[in-house]
């Protein structure tokens, strides 16, 4: 479960005063304070105050005893004493005598308008670390009722899931304006694996991956897009180790291996060479047993590559002739990999205009990659706006754009 930055007990206790720096009950400032308070109260009620301030606590409550004992007390003279034993028993730790001073000093119907969130905030948070959920959860709802307090509103997320409730805390966490939280997204990610939504956590990691990406976050979100029913592992393959490289996800020798005769099996040998030059720099390849193999790889993209260049144009004329526009494609995506940006990309937007492509989707999703390696993000981001399909490409296109926008 993610660790959340909750509200603090000695925050909640500054916030109303509850320190032993100033009086918490000043004659003068407190609700009511003008109603009489007889000596017999009052010199037993400012000596605890001392005693408090002085950092005396449980003194203060023994000396509180004494105002206790007075017989005939009126409501105000009740009021003071249990507001000062709030602040003692707080400061002492006493959680259970402040409980219940708490919640006389709110029943009371004397603290200001005020006053009364700050108070209610610290009952609910006493609950909370007394791990009795169902009564922070109700003096919590009452708190933000009169305050609508970020860190209470936190806390009644955790009080519903420590307790269980994880349909109120994920409607809580899910009707959170603006930005979301990481722990916050975490959470509701949590809750939505107990609860086995498998589509709304991996709407909930998407979110993650765009407002905060991290190795993590990707990588859990590609291996579920790969497993979703329907996605064509077969064609899309590439593209998925495309954005792992991107993502700085691919680390073992045989992906950098995999990727690369795939590359050179789209006829992209830049790719394929390029692939290769990074599994060396990162460690991966060119060394242990098949490093012969790694070298024979290599070998193989620069011979295609040169190959390549030298029909180049004979090869399009072909392809524009026959009017393949799988071929067109293939070919312009492989210039732009060489550098060769608007002659490739001139290539791509031709074999699109021919209406023939096999998976005209994946062609626009090629187009979208090829426009961002160019140089020109907008245009990408346009492109991959409006990729569709059913077998993963609208997925992609839509992990494409969230990479260029939050690259890690």
């Amino acid at each position: 479960m993610p660790k959340f930055r909750l509200a603090h007990l000695g925050l909640v206790m500054a916030a109303i005063g509850f320190n032993a720096a100033a009086p918490l009950v000043g004659l003068s400032s407190v609700a009511h304070a003008a109603d009489a308070i007889r000596a017999e109260v009052g010199k037993p009620l400012q000596e605890a105050q001392k005693l408090a301030q002085a950092g005396k606590n449980k003194e203060a409550l023994a000396k509180l005893k004494e105002a206790d004992a007075v017989g005939g007390k009126s409501d105000n003279e009740k009021y003071m004493i249990e507001r000062t034993r709030v602040s003692a028993a707080m400061a002492a730790g006493d959680n259970d005598t402040a409980v219940k001073a708490l919640e006389t000093v709110l029943n009371s119907g004397r603290l200001s308008a005020a006053e009364t969130p700050k108070f209610t905030q610290a009952l609910a948070s006493i609950y909370y670390r007394a791990k009795d959920y169902p009564k922070a959860i109700t003096w919590i709802q009452r708190s933000l009722k009169d305050s609508n307090d970020g860190q209470m509103r936190q806390l009644l997320i955790q009080s519903y899931y420590q307790s269980g409730k994880y349909a109120e805390a994920a409607k809580e966490l899910q009707a959170q304006g603006g930005r979301a939280s990481e722990e916050s997204l975490q959470m509701l990610a949590n809750i939505q694996l107990k609860q086995n939504d498998k589509a709304g956590y991996v709407n909930t990691l998407e979110k993650l991956a765009a407002s905060y990406p991290k190795t993590s976050y990707w990588a859990d979100l590609l291996n579920r897009v790969v497993g979703k029913p329907g996605f064509s592992t077969s064609t899309l393959n590439l593209d998925v180790l495309r954005l792992k490289l991107a993502l700085g996800l691919l680390a073992k020798p045989g992906e950098y291996m995999e990727m690369s005769q795939l590359s050179l099996q789209s006829g992209n040998p830049a790719e394929a060479l390029k692939v290769v030059e990074q599994g060396y720099k990162k460690g991966a390849l060119g060394t242990g047993a098949d490093a012969g193999r790694h070298q024979r790889l290599k070998d193989l993209a620069l011979k295609t590559q040169a190959d390549n260049a030298k029909g180049q144009a004979a090869q399009e004329a072909e392809l524009i002739k026959n009017k393949d526009a799988d071929g067109l494609a293939n070919m312009g995506f492989a210039l732009v990999s060489e550098g060769k940006g608007d002659q490739g990309l001139k290539l791509i937007e031709q074999a699109i205009k021919f209406g023939s492509a096999k998976r005209p989707e994946e062609m626009k999703l090629h187009f979208g990659l090829a426009q961002f390696n160019a140089g020109k993000k907008a245009a990408a981001l346009s492109t991959l706006k409006s990729v569709k399909g059913e077998h993963g490409e609208a997925e992609l296109a839509r992990y494409w754009t969230m990479y260029i926008n939050h690259p890690m």
